[in-house]
């Protein structure tokens, strides 16, 4: 037997929005969203007729566990045996905390964090890194995260072939508009959250040969039904803007906030942007996200490893 120490095994808690596993949790689901506060029928009636127009549900959980197993497959490649990986979410068990004791319960000596989303907002990355460090500093357990990965390569690299793709489908005058989750004006006082979106919409526009502006520009989506002010302009809104000047035959809208195909790409964007386009003469067309593309992936899973102590 050797008495040589055995390798001290570091715990990856990735960490997704999530979502109703079936129709019958919707209403639960929403109501975690809402704090606790029970959604009104007619809320209600609404977002299971969206969930009804993609399919009935989500694919939103089999896609972030397809996006768990290639970060746990790169992770096993770069360092095998060092790496215990695990899944916590906002909305949806297993929840960020249950994620922290399932990695407690084998013996890690420290988590590292990895959010589902590019871009650093301390109302939604900033949430899931602060459940996570208090549920693992509750355990004795030591905790870092990744803030962002917006302007990795492979993400970028990823997002630029799409628009180009999409782009040689799209009449000539096309306006490209990058997009990401609307959030309160409140909490983006002082955030980096808007600056980032630029930074990455930009570098994805560099890397696809787009000119700025005339070319592509950031728009918002998804905002939350409360009465106080979401950051805009909402793609809706741009898109009817759009087709009123005369001046595109086409829009392509790149949902650079979201790395997974979800509600809010497919509902918000394939069905609802696309048929107000269309209701207004504009070709449409949207961009792939990440889902579990191998090389974002493998770079996810190498800031992991450049972020483990």
């Amino acid at each position: 037997m050797s008495n040589e120490p055995s390798t001290p095994r570091t715990g990856v808690l990735v960490m997704a929005y999530g979502t109703p596993a079936s129709p019958d949790d919707i209403e639960a689901y929403y109501t975690h969203i809402r704090r606790g506060r029970p959604p009104t029928e007619e809320l209600l009636a609404e977002l299971i007729g969206r969930y009804d127009a993609i399919g009935g549900i989500s694919p939103l959980a089999q896609r972030t566990a397809a996006q768990v197993e290639a970060i746990r497959g790169a992770l096993d490649e770069l360092a095998p045996g060092r790496y215990v990986v695990g899944l916590g979410q906002k909305h949806a068990a297993p929840f960020v905390e249950d994620g922290v004791r399932a990695l407690a319960e084998v013996g890690v000596d420290h988590i590292v964090g990895l959010v589902l989303a590019p871009h650093y907002s301390g109302f939604s990355v900033g949430q899931y890194h602060g459940r996570a460090a208090d549920a693992a500093a509750e355990l004795g357990i030591g905790f870092s995260g990744v803030d962002d990965w917006h302007l990795t390569p492979e993400f970028v690299a990823h997002q630029a072939a799409s628009v180009t793709e999409r782009l040689a489908t799209l009449p000539e005058h096309t306006k490209v508009v990058f997009t990401a989750h609307s959030l309160p004006e409140r909490v983006l006082e002082g955030d980096p959250y808007p600056d980032q979106l630029r930074d990455s919409a930009a570098a994805i526009a560099e890397a696809a040969g787009l000119e700025q502006w005339s070319g592509w520009s950031l728009g918002w989506q998804s905002a939350g039904r409360t009465p106080e002010p979401w950051r805009g302009p909402d793609i809706l809104e741009i898109i009817r803007d759009l087709a009123g000047t005369g001046a595109a035959e086409g829009i392509l809208v790149v949902p650079q906030g979201f790395t997974s195909d979800h509600l809010e790409v497919l509902f918000d964007l394939d069905i609802e942007a696309a048929a107000i386009a269309a209701d207004l003469g504009l070709a449409f067309a949207r961009t792939d996200v990440v889902n579990d593309d191998p090389a974002v992936m493998s770079a996810l899973a190498r800031r992991v490893v450049d972020l483990t102590p």
